[in-house]
């Protein structure tokens, strides 16, 4: 496997600290209102990844949050705990938006197919873990206390914003040219982040929690670290996101983990590429922000969603539009249609193999997983794929395929969809269980021919026609069938 790494710039050999182990951590959803479309591109490359690994004989352990807490309405570290912010919107506690809204992301990962985390640890019951993290930052000389809360002093930690590729003065210079303009007062540098935030009214009763600093709830960036090396250690092999997280929430990651442990945090920064939408930036003014279940309510099925994203190159900015998901619903309705008439050739009477055709597929499937551990290339693995399809489909219409060699292609769809998760397999038990009814009233039509009960013979023939679709064919080398198209 060999993937880029973002804080290398460079498409590096994956080796992980402990042979044929991997420990992987995303950043989750903050849990106040419904993912959208662009949060679950992350999601999606990520299982992308998980699977290209689990097939070349990794174990994992994944863990991905869930930030119920802490996470402000601006990056300038002011404002309300969005958490909050929809508590008194829904009229709903605290632990109700996140509850909802948590269960709202869960479900929308296993209509995904996306392959479940091992570990999804909530924010709000790992506040202990972080105040030991930030007690052991601030016994290192790291904190400071100003009104609003304690701040990490990001001067105090070298090479500050390496994951950008950019040093400390010329962060400092990019974040005061950005939006975080507004300030808490008293920082000493722009690029300081709090690690824990005092209660802000006195009527709070919820998300607050007692520490030697006073009464509050702990920073955004504090969550991930104190969470991810609980559960992985204190260096993970990967950490996944999206590329809006480098230059903050990630680079403070590094500084606050870094600082406490003395090793290195990370050996391996996976990012994806944004989403937008009919070539814009999703905003609720533009009503571009779409959900799965919007997605759904317009007729798609989760499976052409997950096709959109996952054929495009994790690192390249994708553009989503209906009239696109349209076109890869109509390819992914051919693909499952292609997997069905796999079966029929399956359900034939056997022939020869052809050497040249059992070749193309072994170099078909060689081609897809040479291309998946090219950094992913999704694009190309599929390109492959669809190469295969189209050759068998050339000699399905001159031929039956042999029943090796329709399993030999359908062996490597299976495989290749070990990596897609497009449902490949569910797809073919749907139309093997057909099949075995439809060869049932086949043999009782070929029964009813042997009797010359033919009257019996044609309803059976109307029947499946009727009900299955199903042509039959009396040649001299006996019954063949097949859907019809």
């Amino acid at each position: 496997m060999q993937l880029y790494n973002t804080i290398s710039r460079k498409v590096e050999k994956f080796a992980p600290i402990e042979d044929r182990q991997v420990t992987m951590y995303a950043c989750g959803p903050t849990v106040y209102s419904a993912p959208h479309i662009g949060n679950m591109r992350a999601y999606l490359n990520q299982d992308v990844l998980k699977r290209s690994l689990l097939h070349d004989g990794y174990k994992i352990k994944h863990v991905v949050n869930i930030t119920d807490v802490g996470h402000l309405v601006g990056d300038a570290n002011l404002g309300e705990d969005k958490v909050k912010l929809a508590a008194e919107r829904e009229h709903k506690t605290a632990r109700q938006v996140a509850d909802f809204y948590t269960d709202a992301f869960i479900s929308d990962i296993e209509r995904l197919n996306v392959l479940k985390p091992d570990v999804m640890p909530r924010a709000t019951m790992h506040v202990k873990e972080m105040l030991d993290l930030i007690g052991t930052l601030d016994g290192d000389g790291y904190l400071y206390t100003v009104p609003t809360g304690v701040y990490f002093d990001t001067s105090k930690f070298r090479n500050y914003g390496k994951l950008s590729g950019m040093d400390f003065e010329r962060l400092n210079k990019y974040l005061k040219a950005g939006a975080r303009v507004e300030r808490a007062s008293g920082l000493r540098n722009i690029t300081d982040f709090a690690v824990w935030r005092f209660r802000k009214k006195a009527s709070d009763d919820e998300m607050v929690w007692e520490s030697k600093w006073g009464e509050g709830f702990p920073g955004w960036h504090i969550e991930c670290s104190a969470m991810s090396m609980k559960y992985l250690g204190s260096t993970l092999d990967i950490h996944c996101g999206g590329i809006d997280h480098i230059p903050i929430h990630h680079t403070n990651e590094i500084a606050q983990s870094e600082s406490a442990t003395k090793e290195k945090f990370v050996n391996y920064w996976f990012h994806n590429n944004f989403l937008t939408v009919d070539g814009k930036k999703m905003a609720k003014s533009l009503g571009n922000v779409y959900t799965l279940n919007d997605i759904v309510a317009k007729g798609f099925s989760p499976m052409a969603f997950r096709y959109i994203i996952i054929s495009a190159h994790y690192r390249t900015k994708l553009n989503f539009t209906l009239h696109a998901l349209e076109n890869v619903a109509i390819t992914l309705k051919s693909i499952y249609s292609f997997l069905g008439r796999l079966c029929e050739c399956d359900s034939a009477k056997n022939a020869p193999n052809h050497e040249e055709f059992m070749k193309s597929v072994e170099d078909a499937a060689e081609k897809f997983f040479d291309e998946i551990n090219n950094d992913l290339n999704v694009p190309s693995a599929l390109s492959a794929m669809h190469a295969l399809i189209k050759n068998a489909n050339k000699r399905m219409e001159g031929a039956w395929l042999s029943k090796s060699e329709a399993k030999a292609v359908a062996d490597a769809m299976m495989d290749f969809d070990g990596i897609l998760g497009l449902n490949f397999e569910k797809h073919m038990r749907a139309k093997k269980g057909m099949d075995d009814e439809v060869k049932e009233l086949v043999e009782e039509r070929e029964a009813a021919r042997i009797k010359k009960d033919f009257a019996r013979a044609d309803a059976i023939r109307s029947l499946l026609k009727e009900k299955f679709g199903v042509v039959l064919e009396d040649t001299k080398s006996g019954i063949r069938w097949h859907k019809e198209r």
